[in-house]
Formats: structure tokens, C-alpha cells, sequence
């Protein structure tokens, strides 16, 4: 039986079937490896993001009743915070999509200040027919927001 399978072996080598073979494999398992390898960096990127999101409403939040630094320092001291904390668990992140974080997380907290719909003017002046306005008086292109 040893023989049998030492000899299998010898003609696989010899005849160049092995090679073959190796060949065939590697040209249907390469495609898969390299999708796998996007895959894997696919999930950790989103992981990356899921953290830096985290860390950017923490800085947020954390600073906000530091009432001693102005907007423009809170949002400097909040990007220093979230881009150290990266580095040190080894994420290389730039330092705008770091910016770019901490100003999502202040525009979805509840720091923005919100103008109330009723309040927002769009542009439409009144339901008022141009039949009835005397010609001199029909003024085009001014909004008066009172």
C-alpha cells in the first residue's frame, strides 16, 4: 500500500499533473482569498467608524458645560481627544475624517440649536393674485423677514 502511494505520488511529480493541478487551484482560490481579504477590511473599516462615531459624541457631550472654552476651542480640544484616543488603540484615521466626526456628532446633538418650522421662511411672500396689485407697487426678488 506504501508503494502504491509512493508511486502515485512519483508519476503526479514527474508527469507534471501536480503542477497542473496547483495551477488549477490557485487560479480558483485566489479570487476567493482576495474577496475575503476586501470583505475583512470592509467590516473593519465600519468597525473603525463605529468607533470613531462613539468617541466623537463622547468628546461632544463631555465638553459641552465646559463653559470656560469658546465653540472653536471645544471643537479643537474634541478632535485632539477623539484622534488621541484612536492612536492609542492603533487606528491611523486623518484628521479630517476626525473633524468631520466631531462636527457630525455636535449637528446631531442636542446642541444644535433648532428653528421651529413655522418659524422658517421659504421664500413663497403670500397667496395674493398679481391681478389685484397695482403695477407700481409689485416688487420682484425682496423677502422681508420680519
Amino acid at each position: 500500500m506504501t508503494k502504491l502511494i509512493t508511486d502515485l505520488g512519483n508519476w503526479l511529480i514527474s508527469s507534471g499533473t501536480a503542477t497542473v493541478l496547483f495551477i488549477f487551484a490557485w487560479k480558483y482560490l485566489k479570487p476567493v482569498l482576495e474577496a475575503k481579504k476586501l470583505h475583512a477590511k470592509t467590516l473593519q473599516e465600519k468597525e473603525l467608524l463605529d468607533v470613531l462615531e462613539k468617541l466623537a459624541d463622547n468628546a461632544v457631550t463631555s465638553l459641552n458645560s465646559n463653559q470656560a472654552l469658546t465653540g472653536h476651542d471645544k471643537f479643537k480640544v474634541a478632535t485632539q481627544t477623539v484622534g488621541i484616543a484612536l492612536a492609542d488603540k492603533g487606528f491611523d484615521v486623518s484628521q479630517s475624517t476626525v473633524e468631520h466626526a466631531v462636527q457630525t456628532a455636535y449637528e446631531k446633538s442636542d446642541l444644535t440649536p433648532v428653528t421651529p418650522k413655522n418659524q422658517i421662511k421659504t421664500g413663497v411672500i403670500d397667496n395674493t393674485n398679481a391681478s389685484e396689485i397695482p403695477a407700481g407697487e409689485i416688487k420682484t426678488g425682496v423677502i422681508d423677514n420680519d
